[in-house]
């Protein structure tokens, strides 16, 4: 039991990663103690300088190796899960190892766990991510019942892979476009952060509870484009790719180097937008932030003259 004015400690598996870092951030600005589980704990020295000295600290653990976890949640008030992958064992990193790390952080006697999925979980999902995300988020609730699910829709943030990639391949003077009616609901990883920590902090207001975080913004992926163009100041011409050849290029998807797997594509075919079954962001007293307010913080190094060149409006 902690000790009474000893800071929360609080365990966060996939702390090093895009979310993690931030998640570890707020954690650490609201005077926590910080254990980041990493399979290589070196990943996770870069957040040292976040905090205080012996405020963050990182122990070896892996979800996909169920001994390795115990030893991670072993005096912990909270557990963050973050673990998430789009290739390999689904199955073993989304489901088993999910459900191991419920298990051990209710064995170890911690008030919060917070369980980091997606929206458009769900058990019956025709994509393997979507499927193990649902079966995920069942295997928490089976070992940690007050357990807190947040599903974000897609994250953008300075180092991120998706505003990104767009941007790089806006220097070219055509730009295909997949799946360009599908819709999104990007989310800023800075809110969404600020979320699971408060989740993580705050057991009694939000445990058990599911929520979906999705930003302000509903946007095609075609609008997407555009307007990630526009802010790296690129002018390609935005080509729609028709779904037979999308979907035959998702069939190679298994070659090294394809842009699109399979099952990547067969996400594509749901909108990744809030359903408004749950509570999102008001539930937090956070306002999201719409990509446009700070993409050009990142977007301007793809500028011709880096980010103080002047740029044009976004279009779709």
């Amino acid at each position: 039991m902690r000790k009474p004015g000893t800071p929360p400690l609080v365990t966060v598996f996939g702390g090093s990663g895009f979310i993690g870092r931030y998640v570890c951030e707020m954690l650490l600005k609201a005077g926590a103690r910080v254990r980041v589980a990493e399979r290589d704990p070196r990943k996770a020295w870069f957040l040292q300088p976040l905090g205080s000295v012996g405020q963050v600290s990182a122990i070896a653990a892996d979800l996909g190796r169920p001994q390795t976890i115990a030893r991670a949640v072993e005096g912990a008030d909270a557990v963050v899960n973050l673990v998430g992958v789009f290739k390999g064992d689904l199955e073993t990193l989304h489901v088993t190892g999910a459900g191991k790390l419920a298990e051990a952080a209710n064995a170890a006697g911690a008030t919060a766990l917070v369980h980091v999925s997606a929206i458009g979980a769900d058990p019956e999902a025709e994509s393997r991510y979507g499927r193990t995300k649902g079966l995920g988020e069942q295997a928490v609730r089976k070992g940690f019942a007050a357990a807190t699910i947040i599903r974000p829709s897609v994250v953008f943030g300075s180092e991120d892979e998706f505003t990104n990639r767009f941007a790089r391949m806006a220097r070219f003077p055509v730009l295909p476009v997949i799946a360009p009616n599908s819709r999104f609901q990007p989310v800023y990883v800075r809110d969404l952060a600020q979320a699971i920590a408060a989740a993580a902090l705050n057991p009694r207001v939000h445990a058990g509870n599911t929520y979906e975080l999705a930003g302000p913004d509903v946007m095609t992926m075609r609008e997407l484009n555009g307007t990630v163009a526009a802010i790296a100041g690129g002018e390609p011409e935005l080509v729609d790719v028709p779904d037979i050849i999308a979907r035959g290029i998702a069939m190679a998807g298994f070659l090294p180097g394809a842009p699109l797997t399979t099952d990547q594509w067969l996400m594509l075919q749901s909108d990744n937008v809030a359903s408004g079954r749950h509570p999102g962001f008001k539930a937090f007293d956070i306002v999201p932030t719409p990509l446009s307010a700070v993409a050009h913080e990142w977007l301007g190094r793809y500028r011709v003259g880096g980010r103080f060149a002047p740029h044009r409006s976004a279009r779709a």
